[in-house]
């Protein structure tokens, strides 16, 4: 299922409000987080139409913590040779940067749609920011979490038994940014054997449960709230300053 989105006015408007629970405001940004899976498309419109409204004035700025039903999503930069797919799970064009990412249960999505024209306007400083938010969260959770330089993700563990357990893919337009990341909780890893994860073929993915770390979503959505504070006031100093 590949190709632009159809319908993303309708999808927003109407079947995603289904997958939208109450929200709350942490630092005056919009918390949702959904309890059932929600369609890559229906999560695809929406953060469209949220950006659009955050840079006319009309809505405030959003994170939103999912889960998405088995898919792959291709990002600019994907080499059809690296999606093998023997599951068959449905594609979707992503739009965001990066290569080929599998989603699905026991993984925790978070997409942003954060206003970077009055965060500063420095994209590498953005994903640098979210590279440390996760790895703050995964601190709390007692797992020690690293960047790899030359490699895209979030990592643990060290030479042979270093293995991806976060992937970001982030699009900013007009300077509101959408898409963020993923990390894994305790999804079927097997899932990823359709795919080279964002092209990096020599290094395995593990999650927090393959780690011995029983954390369900909740706790790392917890998490993910307690360093939240932190992430933005990143954002808002040292961004704006690069």
């Amino acid at each position: 299922m590949r190709g632009p989105l159809a319908g993303g006015n309708r999808l927003a408007t109407g079947a995603v409000r289904g997958h939208l629970p109450a929200m709350e405001l942490i630092d005056d940004v919009e918390w949702r987080v959904s309890k059932d899976p929600v369609p890559y498309p229906d999560a695809l419109a929406f953060m469209e139409e949220r950006a659009a409204a955050i840079r006319a004035g009309a809505a405030r700025e959003s994170v939103w913590l999912l889960e998405h039903p088995p898919l792959f999503t291709a990002g600019t930069s994907a080499d059809p040779v690296e999606l093998m797919n023997p599951q068959n799970f449905p594609v979707f064009d992503a739009g965001r940067g990066g290569r080929y990412t599998y989603h699905g249960p026991g993984q925790r999505v978070g997409y942003l749609m954060l206003d970077l024209e009055k965060r500063g306007k420095d994209i590498r400083c953005f994903v640098n920011s979210l590279e440390g938010w996760m790895i703050d969260a995964l601190d709390e959770l007692g797992v020690s979490a690293h960047r790899a330089p030359g490699r895209i993700g979030i990592w643990v563990g060290e030479g042979a038994d270093e293995a991806k357990i976060g992937a970001l893919g982030v699009r900013v337009k007009r300077w509101v940014t959408l898409h963020g990341f993923s990390l894994n909780v305790a999804p079927d890893l097997g899932h990823f054997t359709g795919i080279v994860p964002c092209g990096i073929a020599d290094f395995g993915v593990t999650s927090l449960s393959q780690l011995g770390k029983q954390n369900g979503l909740e706790s790392v959505d917890a998490a993910l709230k307690g360093s939240f504070s932190a992430f933005l006031n990143n954002l808002d100093k040292r961004c704006k300053d690069a």
